[in-house]
């Protein structure tokens, strides 16, 4: 089975490619496909994600996997949250994965409170109209670090600490972070999903 993956992003790819391997479907990253990016206008993961699968499989006729995923910060309210991509942007920085973390450690400079999670919403959908969408849902708890660590992931990864660890994400093996994650709990229970509903 071929699902389109919609997003762009070659890490999300290659770990969802991983965390799929179970089923045996064909992941296709939606710009091999020439589809551009859905509009995000909403402020919950699982819209976002909704609307994303929606625009895939609109424009592939294929099934199509999202995932909206993002830092949700105790300090800040449950912030940046659907934003997170661009987090660094509303401080004066260039999109990306580096300037995000300096931004962050930034705003938390003198900030006690370290607690965040990481979120991460999937939704598969077999045609644009799916009236049944498949919703899963990862979460993990953590503590932003004061400093970068690790070089293993991607995004918030460097400083997302997990006291369960001892180390950040990305201080952690491939295998035990996709065992682990926010985004492989939510793998894990979308391949039951898929298994149960679709194959």
């Amino acid at each position: 089975m071929k699902i389109v993956l919609a997003s762009n992003n070659r890490g999300k790819l290659a770990e969802l490619q991983a965390m799929l391997a179970p089923l045996g479907v064909d992941l296709l990253p939606q710009a091999d496909l020439g589809i551009p990016e859905a509009d995000e206008p909403f402020h919950t993961f699982i819209e976002n994600a909704l609307a994303k699968a929606r625009h895939a499989a609109r424009l592939s006729g294929l099934p199509a996997l999202a995932d909206d995923a993002g830092l949700c910060v105790d300090a800040f309210g449950g912030l940046p949250g659907v934003n997170t991509a661009y987090y660094a942007t509303q401080f004066g920085y260039e999109k990306g994965d580096v300037n995000n973390v300096r931004a962050l450690l930034e705003q938390m400079s003198g900030n006690s409170d370290r607690r965040a999670a990481m979120v991460s919403t999937l939704v598969a959908v077999r045609h644009p109209d799916d009236p049944e969408p498949l919703v899963a849902v990862g979460r993990v708890r953590g503590l932003i670090a004061r400093e970068p660590a690790g070089s293993n992931g991607f995004g918030f990864d460097p400083v997302m600490f997990i006291p369960e660890f001892g180390q950040t994400f990305a201080q952690l093996p491939t295998e035990v972070k996709n065992a682990h994650s926010h985004r492989g709990r939510a793998a894990r229970a979308m391949v039951g999903l898929m298994r149960e509903h679709w194959l």
